[in-house]
């Protein structure tokens, strides 16, 4: 099997629908693009990744949204290097189709008293519902690494939630530990790296907000 040295997950950069919530009742959500702001900092991050991978190859991994297929292409990685497929199973959280705003702050205000990991929205998904399909993209990405030719780099472009759902599969964590981390900031990256022990570690913590409240002895 060969393993990637490095994974590295990236948020898109910053959208109309993260300085605008109201935008959601006009544009669908995949249809969202990047303001100027969530550009340059794609561009900021892109000059990260250069330095990171050098003259090594990549296997992309990208999300469908508009928002996301921007913040790639404002990484200006060459595409020589580079291969890249498109994985609707990285998409955003499903909160409904033409939202409500008034109703979307509500449940939004629902799902912090329940819980981000469990709690669905009614016309949408539970953060458990994006953990099973990240779930199943982690599968397919390891059976990747069976082709003797796999790129020692993996990118994936993706939202935040997806970012900390990957990583609390990959590193087991429990849904206490999950639901004590917030969102990466726009166009952040977190860096899975390949240690001579052959496990992965990862380069820095997502931020907490609060200490894990866990059920049982798994916390």
């Amino acid at each position: 099997m060969a393993r990637p040295r490095r994974i590295v997950l990236v948020r898109h950069g910053e959208s109309t629908g993260n300085v605008d919530d109201s935008v959601y009742e006009r544009e669908p959500d995949h249809a969202l693009a990047l303001t100027e702001r969530g550009r340059r900092q794609a561009e900021e991050t892109g000059k990260r990744l250069h330095d990171l991978f050098g003259q090594e190859h990549v296997s992309v991994y990208v999300s469908p949204y508009r928002r996301t297929h921007q913040t790639l292409s404002a990484f200006g990685l060459d595409p020589a290097l580079i291969r890249v497929r498109e994985e609707p199973r990285l998409r955003e959280q499903d909160w409904g189709n033409w939202q409500d705003l008034k109703d979307v702050r509500l449940q939004k205000a629902y799902r912090d008293a329940y819980g981000h990991f469990f709690y669905r929205f009614a016309q949408g998904e539970s953060g458990a519902d994006v953990y099973d399909r990240v779930d199943g993209f982690l599968e397919s990405l390891f059976r990747s690494f069976d082709a003797p030719d796999h790129p020692p780099n993996v990118l994936i472009v993706t939202h935040g939630l997806a970012m900390r759902l990957f990583c609390m599969r990959w590193f087991h964590w429990t849904v206490a530990e999950f639901e004590s981390l917030s969102n990466p900031g726009n166009a952040e990256m977190r860096v899975l790296v390949l240690g001579e022990d052959g496990k992965y570690t990862l380069d820095r913590p997502f931020e907490q907000w609060r200490q894990p409240e866990p059920y049982g002895i798994t916390g």
